[in-house]
């Protein structure tokens, strides 16, 4: 058994209805073809590549075949002592890559207290007991869209009077209220608009199938005539939702929630306790290693509209403000660090160009490298450290660098682009 502090780990790539056929380019499905035992087939949906020790689908080591989580147990130190204190022998983060061909439900993880509640009373449904909050953070690979938090209620109430079938949904005295509140001529205080976005989502989401299909037939009537008074972006938006969830209260979700779009590298953080809804693209996503999400629209899963409605903290704000704004790492001078404010994890972006070099001083917790582009093919790109180094043979493969290691990653023959998730107490 290698006894290096850096080794290449095999990951498992998962099939889920909403993920990109191979066929189409899934970036899972390509990270995931150069691996052992991997069966491409060009019509299945390759939806994540999971890198970590999560039960679910744990990695293990290309060497030796060792689970990931077991050999990390026998070698504490590959975590350092500083992070074993604070989180124990395990990752306390799961890092993935995830093609997003339609979109995924409605959605919120729960604080580590509504966990902990969710999963005594309702441990079939709600399993993570450990790392009970759920934060995560996407940093596009492509062109991706996603709701991502509440709109300001200004914008809602502004929808509320141009979509007829967005008020009849929530209900006229509710919406005759809202507008009242939050119409361009008024000044309401956080707290009022926290109540409001409260007032307005729970009718939302809790209202009748019936009645909800009805109006989602008569607003897509309306946009494919052309007369809804929507932009073509929101318009897109509702008829491709309603191609893949006909009838789903999730499409009302259009003018309620913020529609963030992202360019390669740019990034979002969801917070617990925040709504939001991946729609299109490929990602790298990073979260807290737990299995707990809350759900209640677009989606054939569970869903949970009580908890959801009563969890959310209401809080509003432009799409702008849901983007992070990525600065440097240290002495790097080609990496960007995505730092969101929990001890979870932290996630680099190296790009480097043909010949040039990036030296990573040692890094107090362990990490999790994968390289995503390699512009001159094979071997272009070389991961050195104080034991060893490799050549990276294709694009997907991905390495443990354990607590403390020095690495360095050189490009020669094209563009190298590599992300790296950590952790330090």
């Amino acid at each position: 058994m290698s006894e290096s502090p850096v080794f290449e780990i095999v990951c498992g790539a998962q099939s889920y209805d909403w993920g990109k056929l191979g066929k189409d380019g899934s970036k899972c499905s390509h990270f995931a073809k150069g691996l052992p035992n991997f069966e491409y087939d060009e019509n299945k949906p390759y939806a994540e590549l999971w890198m970590g020790t999560h039960p679910s689908c744990p990695s293990t080591l290309m060497a030796t075949g060792q689970d990931l989580k077991k050999y990390l147990k026998s070698r504490p130190e590959l975590l350092g002592n500083k992070v074993v204190k604070k989180f124990g022998d395990d990752l306390p983060f799961l890092f993935k890559v995830l093609a997003i061909r339609k979109a995924l439900s409605i959605q919120a993880h729960p604080d580590k207290q509504l966990a902990q509640k969710l999963h005594s009373e309702k441990p079939d449904i709600y399993k993570g007991e450990l790392f009970c909050c759920d934060p995560e953070m996407a940093v596009a690979l492509t062109d991706f869209s996603g709701f991502c938090g509440f709109r300001p209620p200004s914008e809602i109430a502004s929808f509320l009077d141009s979509v007829p079938e967005f008020a009849a949904v929530v209900g006229e005295s509710v919406a005759s209220s809202f507008k009242s509140k939050f119409g361009s001529s008024s000044s309401p205080s956080e707290e009022d608009k926290k109540a409001g976005l409260k007032e307005i989502f729970t009718p939302l989401m809790k209202a009748e199938d019936k009645l909800v299909q009805e109006q989602v037939e008569k607003l897509v009537k309306r946009v494919e005539k052309g007369d809804s008074g929507l932009d073509k972006e929101e318009s897109e938006l509702i008829k491709t939702l309603n191609s893949d969830f006909p009838g789903d209260v999730g499409i009302f979700c259009t003018f309620v929630l913020n529609i963030v779009r992202l360019k390669p590298g740019e990034a979002v953080f969801l917070k617990a306790n925040e709504p939001h809804a991946y729609l299109d693209g490929d990602i790298m996503e990073c979260m807290a290693t737990s299995d707990n999400v809350v759900r209640a629209g677009l989606t054939p899963k569970l869903r949970d509209v009580p908890t959801l409605t009563s969890m959310l903290t209401y809080t509003s704000s432009p799409p702008s403000e849901q983007i992070m704004n990525p600065v440097g790492f240290r002495s790097t001078k080609h990496t960007t660090l995505y730092d969101p404010p929990i001890d979870e994890f932290s996630v680099l972006l190296t790009d480097l160009k043909d010949g040039e070099t990036e030296k990573f001083d040692a890094v107090e917790g362990p990490s999790i490298l994968i390289f995503t582009q390699l512009d001159g093919g094979a071997e272009t790109a070389r991961l050195r450290w104080s034991k060893g180094d490799e050549a990276i043979k294709r694009e997907g493969q991905v390495f443990f660098v354990g607590a403390g290691e020095e690495i360095s990653i050189e490009a020669k023959g094209g563009r190298v682009i590599a992300y790296r998730a950590f952790v330090e107490a």
